[in-house]
């Protein structure tokens, strides 16, 4: 199994040693169908009782809204643009990916780094500045890069939308042509970027241009043996009220037997638990025992009032 890691100096106070669970990735252009495989991806890790999360471009709570909104302005330069975009990542990478992988869920991101380095790239950003911003990313599990031909794109946005969309047209740097042109010849310089990624960093490609159930089938071939390999943490039905079951919610069952030291561990919380509940018990006794007794006594004491009152009115005073 390898060994998790960052692409460069990472993030300082966070060991990716320490991170379990599972990070995949879905790469692929607007109307690829990256959306449809996340989700059935999570609805088959669901079903296998795996704990998943998703994230993407523009949801971070940080900027993921202000980015939306300055791109509708159509006013962004392209380094502008691509710092809005790190941003962006990296609060979700601190706040949603570490934290998930950390309790051992399966990560889908609908999108990573490599969209926003071949954005970079075709707008002619240099390649060292481009890694050096995306140096804090983790090196995912997976990646898989779903192929779909830019003329097959552009029907596929037509179909869904009515229409092109200026930035995945390229219009803020395709200057000729109509926007469908710009489209083709945008898409097709960022599948050529795609491609030479996918042999520097070993993209799992895949014919987008399928049913998305026969594409949904490859990603589970593919994914199966990564997640038997790596530590994901499966979800465990919520048990009865009790000691024993109780601390199975936090110490998966095979742990406790697989190592001594952890189930001598184990043994002592028990111990510990059952002993505060017998002290618990048996102060309770106690108190109620003391309360019964008290009781009696204020009935005798109520009872008898009357007689000493009578008592101390027939007496005979002493004074004169």
């Amino acid at each position: 199994m390898r060994k998790r890691s960052y692409y460069g100096k990472g993030i300082p106070y966070i060991n990716p040693g320490d991170l379990g669970g599972c990070l995949v990735v879905i790469e692929g252009a607007d109307g690829s169908g990256r959306t449809t495989q996340s989700q059935m991806l999570r609805d088959w890790l669901g079903r296998l009782g795996h704990p998943s999360t998703e994230v993407g471009l523009k949801r971070s709570t940080l900027v993921g809204p202000e980015i939306g909104e300055a791109m509708q302005g159509n006013i962004l330069g392209p380094r502008t643009l691509s710092l809005f975009y790190a941003t962006d990542f990296a609060d979700q990478l601190e706040h949603i990916i570490v934290p998930s992988l950390r309790a051992g869920f399966v990560v889908i991101a609908d999108r990573y780094i490599y969209t926003l380095m071949v954005r970079d790239l075709a707008r002619g950003a240099d390649l060292r500045w481009i890694r050096s911003v995306y140096g804090i990313a983790l090196v995912p599990d997976l990646v898989f890069y779903l192929k779909v031909p830019p003329k097959q794109l552009a029907e596929r946005s037509f179909m869904k939308h009515g229409l092109l969309d200026y930035w995945e047209s390229g219009m803020d740097i395709e200057r000729s042509g109509d926007m469908h042109q710009c489209f083709v010849h945008y898409q097709g310089k960022l599948q050529r970027e795609f491609d030479t990624l996918s042999k520097q960093y070993g993209f799992h490609e895949i014919d987008g241009n399928r049913t998305p159930d026969l594409i949904h089938l490859d990603l589970q071939k593919i994914l199966e043996p990564v997640l038997a390999r790596r530590k994901v943490q499966a979800q465990m039905p919520i048990p009865q009220i009790g000691v024993q079951q109780t601390l199975s919610l936090s110490v998966p069952p095979d742990s406790l037997s697989a190592s001594p030291a952890l189930a001598g561990k184990g043994k002592k919380v028990l111990k510990r638990r059952s002993n505060k509940s017998k002290r618990l018990a048996s102060a309770s006794k106690k108190s109620s025992s003391t309360r019964r007794s008290v009781s009696r006594k204020v009935r005798m004491k109520t009872k008898d009032a009357p007689a000493r009152a009578l008592s101390k009115r027939s007496m005979p005073s002493t004074s004169r």
